[in-house]
């Protein structure tokens, strides 16, 4: 049941999406790239209110009242949780706020990315699989199968560059993953202040991720590496918009400070 309704209403729509973009375009990385950007303009919104929540609870912490509260229950944790919570509704803070459209989007991420391993059929057994989502009144059909070369690479496999006279491949797309996810995840970040809890999360977060990112851009289809490094991009461009980009986590040296 749960699966029927994940494929109806997550899979079919963006693989269809994807599919009649290409069958537009006829280029297939182009498909990727558009259609990500889709996504991410239509997921603008949840970007948003998860920045104005995150904002409220800096805001919050960097209160007089709340440093007050901390230095006052420091020995008692439990008292101190209770008096977080009274001052969360007294500031109007809610503290899901940050993270509940990160969790929206998460399927969403999950269902894109299904909708391109789908897209990349190849074997007749996977292009049997990949009829079954397209919508009966939709003409991709005819587009299909997929022609997954573009430039060096076959976005069906995981991409290497080979140069003549060198016998391995250079992961390109899998460096470009793991700068890009750097780049997106010190940007986003807000500044930690001295003691800030999760200030040591966030670091180790901003460490592991790129390098997590970058293995799945070495191991899996190349166009899914070229999701992920739209998907930075275009990330990056939205906080830099919005004046949230925290060019100081990049440039500390230079002294930027974080506009907005």
């Amino acid at each position: 049941m749960i699966g029927n309704i994940w494929e109806t209403l997550i899979i079919m729509p963006m693989l269809n999406s994807l599919l009649w973009i290409y069958s537009s375009l006829g280029n297939f990385a182009i498909a990727i790239i558009l259609f990500t950007i889709l996504v991410r303009l239509i997921t603008h919104p949840l970007t948003v209110r998860q920045l104005k929540g995150a904002q409220a609870m800096q805001e919050m912490q960097k209160s007089k009242k709340w440093q007050d509260l901390q230095k006052k229950y420091k020995n008692d944790k439990q008292k101190l949780q209770q008096e977080q919570m009274k001052l969360y509704q007294e500031m109007g803070v809610n503290p899901l706020s940050s993270c509940l459209p990160t969790l929206i989007q998460f399927p969403i991420i999950i269902g894109l990315y299904q909708a391109i391993i789908r897209a990349l059929a190849v074997t007749p057994l996977q292009m049997t699989g990949l009829f079954y989502y397209i919508y009966p009144f939709s003409n991709v059909s005819s587009a299909l199968p997929i022609d997954s070369r573009f430039l060096w690479m076959d976005l069906s496999l995981p991409e290497r560059l080979f140069i003549p006279g060198i016998n391995f491949g250079f992961p390109i797309l899998a460096v470009l993953v793991l700068v890009t996810t750097y780049f997106q995840s010190r940007l986003i970040s807000p500044p930690a202040q001295p003691g800030e809890q999760g200030a040591q999360m966030t670091q180790m977060m901003n460490l592991y991720m790129p390098l997590f990112m970058g293995y799945l851009a070495y191991s899996f289809a190349a166009g899914l590496a070229l999701y992920f490094i739209t998907s930075n991009l275009v990330t990056i461009l939205q906080y830099a918009l919005m004046g949230r980009a925290n060019w100081s986590n990049l440039l500390p040296s230079l002294g930027l400070k974080r506009e907005g």
